[in-house]
């Protein structure tokens, strides 16, 4: 009898261990009460969760809905919250006879949404990337538990150290400098394997959203750097990917769903061979893959093309970047749910300033439109700049927010302008003549700023880590001078790229890590130190303190932030473009070719006025504008009056 009171009790003991609950993860980690849209989605990843029931007697909080999506491993728990009040709130998961309690904080917002700022026109963003900027924590360069990975900066393609502890040691370098706004490349984890060489260093294939990469620092440490950052009167703009994730995603090896990536098939355990599992996971993409696969195109024009086939634009939006970068359907209302309440987790939870969402018009057009109204009427004063990457700027205008050519409003309010970026690197090349080339590349891109719903709302560039540097292999600062003076005069939001300050150069020709170097100084070992004026030499310093002038007269400068603009058409190969406002005149003069010219002012009158001199701002030096001005060749000059 008691072997069988014994035996019954060890079955019973099994049984019950068996049936446990297990919850590896729920995301979001913890949310915020306040919100507009009162509507919470959890997703509670665990062997079988799909198959419990959730309640909680939290006051203020009712459960919408429970989804067991198609794989068992995952619940969706649908909340109401928009009459709860900051606290722990206590998730009971039931499953056959077993039950889990599950502590949630919802948390009190640090402001409402309409008083966080982003960044315009008034601000000039500077780019970096953090494995390349500097290395200010060396027990993070090593990791365990992740997968495997080298640290090694003798390879321009994998990673070199660099983290968000070394960014914030060199704040008050951005300060010196006179930039505003901070844009680093995604710091989310990236929790690939290297090969053959490569590695995600760049960051761009998350396998975490909501964890950043141990490599660059924790959570905490992203706070406290955007804190600092903001307590010297800078901003913070976070890159986000919503097109693609990274291949080790927990959700590739475990499909949530069957549609939550574009073309799955390639994804089903038929595919998993070892031969096929060494393609995908093939960094550069070039090799041939099976049928199942299905890469982007990387052609653009068929989303916005009125005539565009269904093939062509199903390979634009639901082919895959690479074969390393499952490509998520934003068409899944899911998926699209846990994007855009991610974002906002990232807003609240770190105070950054603004969003740079890479990849846009790869993603489903409708779904990132509903992603920016959510936005938008959740904090209305903050901006979210798209990448589209056509040098066209009548498709760069149909994506912006309010467009009249568009068919869908995008509600996006900020665009890339790549027509900017194409046309002043062709010029760099050329004489400026009386027709096309030179600068009338870029007279004729700002023509058809009437495109657009807002010229002050596109952000501008003459390079990022995905181009050619603008000095390429060359150390040419009379051609980067005058991009630079235009850049940061037009009606547009500046933005530069880290480095060119002090003259950092390379081309993509063999690999990308060869215009992603290393910042000098940043890394231990390092004998030369740009971050100094000391450490710098003649010609970084050169370099570097005439864009700091520049910066720094830019800043609260009402002219340039909020004046009207007119361009004037080359005229022997001298662009002039102008900006006014309140009686207060700029002029950007450039001479566009290798020889000599003259400013003749009288042509300039409608601007100039009863101006007599005027102070050329990038040396400080009084113009006389009583008599045509003498050009050196290549010479830039913003006169101010």
């Amino acid at each position: 009898m008691n072997k069988i009171i014994l035996t019954l009790g060890l079955l019973f003991s099994m049984i019950t261990m068996n049936g446990a609950i297990k919850i590896d993860r729920i995301e979001p980690t913890d949310w915020f009460v306040g919100m507009k849209n009162p509507s919470l989605q959890l997703m509670v990843y665990g062997h079988d969760i799909g198959a419990a029931t959730v309640t909680t007697d939290y006051a203020g909080v009712r459960i919408d809905s429970v989804v067991c999506l198609d794989s068992k491993n995952y619940l969706l728990v649908y909340l109401n919250i928009a009459d709860a009040k900051p606290g722990i709130m206590t998730l009971n998961f039931k499953q056959g006879g077993a039950t889990k309690k599950v502590k949630y904080t919802l948390k009190q917002r640090d402001m409402a949404g309409n008083q966080r700022k982003g960044f315009t026109n008034a601000d000039v963003l500077y780019m970096l990337m953090p494995d390349r900027f500097a290395d200010g924590d060396l027990k993070n360069d090593a990791i365990k538990g992740l997968n495997a990975y080298k640290t090694d900066r003798t390879q321009p393609s994998l990673r070199h150290g660099g983290d968000l502890e070394g960014i914030r040691q060199h704040l008050d370098y951005f300060k010196d400098l006179g930039v505003t706004a901070l844009w680093f490349t995604p710091v989310l984890e990236n929790n690939s394997p290297d090969h053959k060489d490569q590695s995600t260093y760049h960051g761009y294939a998350t396998t975490n959203y909501y964890r950043v990469d141990p490599r660059f620092g924790t959570n905490e440490e992203y706070r406290r750097l955007v804190d600092e950052a903001h307590q010297k009167g800078l901003k913070v703009v976070m890159d986000m990917i919503f097109n693609h994730c990274g291949f080790e995603h927990p959700w590739v090896a475990d499909m949530p769903a069957k549609d939550w990536f574009n073309t799955p098939e390639w994804l089903m355990p038929e595919y998993q061979t070892k031969e096929h599992l060494q393609t995908k996971q093939t960094m550069d993409g070039e090799a041939t893959v099976n049928d199942m696969y299905l890469q982007t195109s990387y052609k653009l024009t068929p989303v916005v093309d009125p005539y565009a086939s269904d093939i062509d634009k199903h390979e634009t939006v639901d082919g895959w970047f690479v074969p390393t970068m499952p490509d998520l359907n934003q068409r899944n209302h899911h998926l699209m749910t846990y994007l855009i309440q991610n974002s906002e987790w990232w807003i609240e939870t770190v105070g950054i300033d603004g969003i740079r969402m890479d990849t846009y018009p790869y993603a489903d057009a409708e779904a990132m439109a509903l992603w920016m109204k959510t936005l938008n009427r959740e904090y209305p004063n903050f901006n979210v700049v798209g990448e589209t990457w056509v040098t066209e700027p009548a498709y760069t205008a149909a994506w912006q927010k309010d467009s009249k050519v568009a068919k869908l409003n995008s509600n996006l309010k900020t665009v890339m302008d790549f027509s900017f970026y194409d046309k002043i690197n062709q010029a760099k090349r050329e004489d400026t003549d009386d027709w096309w080339k030179g600068y009338n590349r870029i007279y004729n891109s700002l023509v058809y700023d009437y495109l657009y719903p807002d010229p002050n709302s596109v952000m501008a560039f003459i390079e990022n880590h995905d181009t050619d540097r603008f000095l390429e292999n060359g150390k040419d600062t009379a051609a980067l001078k005058q991009a630079l003076a235009l850049l940061l005069t037009v009606k547009r939001i500046p933005q530069l790229y880290y480095g060119t300050e002090i003259l950092m150069n390379g081309t993509k020709e063999k690999t990308d890590g060869n215009v992603r170097k290393d910042f000098p100084g940043g890394f231990p070992g390092d004998t030369h130190n740009a971050f100094t004026a000391e450490g710098r030499t003649k010609a970084e310093n050169s370099m570097y303190n005439w864009l700091r002038r520049l910066l720094h007269w830019r800043q609260g400068n009402d002219v340039i932030v909020k004046g009207s603009q007119k361009q004037f058409i080359p005229y022997k190969g001298v662009y002039v473009i102008a900006r006014q406002y309140q009686g207060r005149s700029v002029m950007t003069v450039v001479n566009g070719t290798r020889q000599s010219a003259v400013l003749p002012v009288a042509r300039y009158a409608e601007v100039i006025g009863s101006a007599k001199q005027a102070k050329n701002v990038v040396n400080n030096r009084t113009i006389d504008l009583s008599a045509d001005v003498k050009l050196l060749p290549r010479q830039v000059m913003v006169l101010e009056f």
